[in-house]
């Protein structure tokens, strides 16, 4: 990865022509990726013998693609996934994305997915410009679709483009009264020190070393600490019903602030009839991560 060239066009002109050919992999479901996450919890596997459910967004620990090391950049991830854009950019991070289950994915299955870009747009904000890349992904079992999900992944243009300080609306004035919360429905407190963010970069595989190379997120990304990944803030936010055995049939979630591994992540889930409101804060203020589940059974 290369820091943005001042004089080269912008994110508009570089994704002008780019149409990426899809991605087809397979992999079958076995009870390993899915024990070694509810071991990161400390939590008991769901997934233990053939024909168990794989909780959503689990399949995240599967299809798992082993770049050589000549093919990483600085930063430790790959250079080209197959879906990188063709700009110069300077930071890259998840923004969010969606999932919708049909049936779902069980232990044993053999999978097909299909991944493609489903959209490229650019913006202006409060970090300067901005690439928004949607990524859709379909696994399918024996040519049935079972589960589909659209992931955004956010390219910046300043590597140290993070919101400024103070601009978050949610974060208190000095001497504002907050009037209190009701209390939740679900709620889960989670610390992520270096050691699970550690080993959840190597269930996802990944490389990037502003996960776990402290001198780097913070001297050369200039980040307060280790960044929490954002699909693991996800994951946190769907224990929450998982851990009441409610099951998720979809769900749509946004990062709106990074969180850090100094900072305790606490979730907190509204239930209302068939959906849930989702949520996480770390170190006060508004939500740092959040989405809107639907929920089965309501």
């Amino acid at each position: 990865m290369t820091g943005p060239d001042p004089a080269a066009p912008g994110f508009a002109a570089g994704i002008e022509a780019w149409r990426p050919p899809d991605m087809h992999e397979h992999d079958t479901i076995t009870a390993g990726p899915a024990a070694g996450f509810a071991a990161l919890l400390d939590q008991p596997s769901p997934v233990r013998a053939d024909g168990d459910l794989l909780p959503p967004l689990w399949h995240w620990f599967y299809f798992p693609v082993h770049h050589p090391q000549a093919a990483l950049g600085p930063d430790g991830h790959p250079r080209d996934t197959g879906f990188m854009p063709p700009v110069d950019y300077g930071r890259r991070l998840f923004g969010g994305g969606r999932m919708w289950t049909y049936g779902g994915l069980r232990c044993g299955d053999e999978v097909q997915r299909r991944t493609s870009v489903a959209a490229a747009r650019t913006r202006t904000g409060r970090s300067g410009e901005m690439l928004i890349v949607t990524l859709r992904s379909e696994l399918s079992v024996a040519g049935e679709l079972r589960l589909a999900e659209e992931r955004e992944v956010v390219y910046l243009a300043d590597p140290r483009g993070a919101r400024p300080e103070g601009s978050d609306p949610n974060r208190p004035v000095p001497g504002q009264v907050v009037p209190a919360e009701p209390e939740p429905t679900w709620r889960l407190s989670i610390p992520p020190d270096p050691v699970l963010l550690f080993r959840f970069s190597a269930l996802t595989h990944n490389t990037h070393r502003i996960h776990y190379d402290r001198s780097y997120a913070t001297d050369v990304e200039g980040q307060p600490g280790l960044l929490v990944h954002g699909p693991l803030l996800a994951l946190l936010l769907l224990e929450l019903p998982r851990r009441h055995e409610v099951p998720v049939t979809s769900f749509d979630w946004r990062v709106r602030r990074p969180v850090f591994d100094h900072e305790t992540i606490e979730c907190r889930g509204d239930r209302s009839g068939d959906s849930a409101r989702l949520s996480a804060s770390a170190g006060g203020g508004g939500d740092r991560v959040s989405g809107q589940a639907t929920l089965a059974g309501g």
